[in-house]
């Protein structure tokens, strides 16, 4: 399909640079699907909801990214993005010309280093650190910065450190986060528990490579980034309890819904599964798991905008898009939310 179909306007007073205080005070847009358009509060949540739903959680966690050294007498930033092994990630370099193999970034004075070990086309470096596991984790916290998206144009501070992370992230190794469970709190948790709507968790670590932009014409030419996750035996095996009761299953943003569809067989069966995705979901995609969409409002032209036309239906969420930027929904990683059913023109098959 043409990339241009999935391009709008959007003003850059729309773009939200802090989330709003409590997290759950966001506004839900609700896009129904016959495309009718509802404006709603996060904390509706338990009433658009049903006894027997599932909500599907990534449970990533972010961890600081975003990298300033020394090289020489000049400085280097590194922007990790997927983790190769125990102590060594793939990166994003800035200025990349000064890295190539063997080359040493000196990344704290107390030590903290990594070594580049090879260098590919765009900016991508592979570095290997100077440690590995915790001591590689305590070291990003003490030094690396929270890996704001980039249209988030100011630096990060210490709020950033808990604002941009779900209240139920528990792996780590995101370095982008799954922005639509930022929206969740534990009262809202604890009021859809009451509300009889189960949960259950999925790890799909989001890298940086989701804010990259599409720059082929078509998007049969674009080539999709990889993410690692899993989906475990407790989670396939409470979707099927949900189809099974005539429940919905609903996903808590994109990175949720991109695993769960890259894990299922294609008679619908949901399997345990864990490795690499790099599904690349355009309009005549056929769902086969999730129902419903819990989702923020996404950038012009991205995968994830391609992403949501699929699954509501492009003209539906163009027409969605456009009550949002007129009626003054945020938008981006901090923005507001929506609320996606299914379209039955997304259940057919590519």
């Amino acid at each position: 399909m043409r990339v241009d179909l999935f391009d709008f306007d959007l003003p850059k007073a729309r773009i939200a640079s802090r989330p709003v205080d409590p997290r759950d005070a966001a506004r839900l847009l609700c896009v129904g699907a016959g495309g009718g358009l509802t404006d709603r509060g996060v904390r509706d949540l338990p009433d658009l909801l049903d006894p027997g739903d599932l909500l599907v959680l990534n449970d990533t966690r972010v961890i600081p990214a975003r990298l300033f050294g020394r090289v020489g007498a000049g400085t280097v930033e590194l922007m990790l993005h997927r983790r190769v092994a125990d102590d060594t990630w793939d990166a994003f370099a800035r200025p990349a010309r000064k890295l190539r193999p063997g080359v040493a970034v000196d990344l704290a004075e107390d030590g903290f280093r990594a070594v580049c070990v090879a260098k590919g086309e765009g900016g991508q470096v592979t570095v290997r650190f100077d440690r590995g596991g915790g001591a590689l984790v305590a070291a990003l916290e003490a030094h690396g910065h929270v890996p704001l998206p980039p249209y988030i144009k100011r630096p990060d501070d210490a709020r950033d450190r808990s604002d941009y992370q779900t209240v139920y992230a528990r792996a780590e190794g995101a370095v982008a986060a799954p922005t639509a469970g930022l929206h969740l709190t534990e009262d809202l948790l604890a009021a859809l528990d009451a509300r009889g709507v189960a949960r259950t968790t999925v790890t799909l670590h989001v890298g940086a490579g989701t804010f990259l932009p599409v720059k082929a014409d078509d998007t049969d030419d674009h080539v999709m980034h990889r993410e690692d996750g899993t989906v475990s035996a407790a989670a396939a095996a409470a979707v099927a309890e949900t189809r099974a009761r005539g429940g919905r299953v609903v996903a808590v943003g994109t990175t949720a819904l991109r695993l769960l569809e890259s894990a299922v067989a294609p008679d619908g069966t949901l399997r345990p599964f864990q490795g690499g995705t790099a599904l690349f979901i355009t309009p005549g995609y056929r769902f086969r798991v999730v129902d419903r969409l819990l989702t923020n409002f996404h950038l012009p032209r991205s995968t994830l905008f391609m992403l949501v036309s699929a699954f509501a239906g492009l003209e539906t969420m163009r027409a969605a898009y456009a009550h949002a930027i007129a009626d003054g929904y945020r938008f981006y990683s901090y923005g507001d939310a929506s609320l996606l059913d299914r379209a039955s023109q997304g259940a057919v098959d590519s």
